[in-house]
């Protein structure tokens, strides 16, 4: 069999790259600067396997211990910003390795927060892979929703269930489907569609001002991708249901306007939500394309503001 070969993508300058959001994003200079350090690292508690506060206490204490330097994230319960980033990995700890920790980046908390989900609930997580929300989904609904995790690629479904097994988790069923094309049966009554996405909100810049990690650059179907993903997100969700759309990039055509998309073709609305993190609101404009009024709902976070992966979020309502 021959072998895939591996997607090359163009290398950018930043300021070539970044200059066309010069006018979107707050504080363009110094974003420019914060993208010139190390992106920050972050776990969470998994509550699932160690609850009680004087466990949790002594697990801080180990990782201490053990070389670890952090500090509680105070708007997001659970979660710890690792401050010697370059001197600890935290998975090669065997606290990790027991599921009590997992590593994952702050701004993916908040499209569960959006969510919302709660014991009982039936949740679609349609892009799971490699499985920190569905981890953080099961956690906070303490293993008692039902979960369907699924991912389109089987080399992505091994770090899934291997993170589900970790984690303790036990309201977890794994599928494998494209998300476009995942199946109709008992309608979920809340979806999250953690689209692909181009991931610039995990972009840095080099030393010699070039754009590290342009994962997804070169795709321009990605917006027929993710408009895709979620239509049948509607499609699969009851009357009333909740769907939770978010990216990690920047970009307004994988972002506004694949909501935009929505609103167009289905009968939906988008609903505000209370974040613990700063944002921004939604774009209503751009490069002279108007979308929806009440894309203001939804939210943009920045990595120079909330010192994590740059998201997007929109959280919507299927009607009736």
């Amino acid at each position: 069999m021959a072998k895939r070969k591996r997607e090359k993508y163009p290398v950018f300058h930043y300021k070539e790259y970044f200059g066309r959001y010069s006018q979107l994003i707050p504080n363009y200079e110094t974003f420019l600067e914060y993208l010139k350090t190390p992106m920050p690292q972050y776990f969470r508690i998994n509550t699932l396997k160690i609850s009680h506060p004087e466990e949790i206490k002594n697990l801080l204490n180990i990782l201490k211990a053990k070389g670890a330097n952090f500090e509680e994230v105070k708007e997001v319960p659970y979660f710890y910003r690792v401050l010697n980033n370059e001197e600890i990995s935290l998975g090669n700890l065997e606290e990790y390795s027991l599921g009590l920790i997992h590593s994952m980046t702050l701004a993916s908390s908040l499209p569960v927060i959006a969510l919302d989900p709660q014991p009982g609930d039936l949740i679609l997580d349609m892009c799971a892979a490699p499985g920190g929300k569905t981890g953080l989904m099961a956690m906070v609904t303490n293993d008692q929703a039902v979960i369907v995790s699924n991912d389109k690629r089987i080399d992505r479904l091994t770090a899934l269930v291997s993170n589900i097994k970790r984690l303790g988790i036990t309201c977890a069923i794994t599928t494998r489907y494209r998300g476009e094309q995942f199946p109709f049966g008992i309608p979920f009554n809340k979806i999250l569609v953690d689209a692909p996405c181009s991931g610039e909100g995990r972009y840095r810049i080099g030393l010699e001002g070039e754009i590290l990690y342009q994962k997804g650059t070169g795709r321009a179907n990605l917006p027929s991708i993710q408009k895709g993903l979620l239509v049948r997100a509607f499609d699969l969700v009851q009357p009333g249901g909740i769907i939770v759309y978010s990216t990690c990039t920047i970009n307004p055509k994988e972002n506004e306007e694949v909501v935009d998309y929505l609103l167009r073709k289905r009968q939906a609305e988008i609903l505000d939500w209370e974040s613990p993190l700063p944002y921004h609101e939604g774009l209503t404009e751009w490069e002279e394309k108007p979308y929806h009024p009440s894309l203001k709902f939804t939210k943009r976070f920045y990595t120079h503001e909330i010192q994590a992966v740059g998201f997007f979020v929109a959280k919507l309502k299927r009607l009736a």
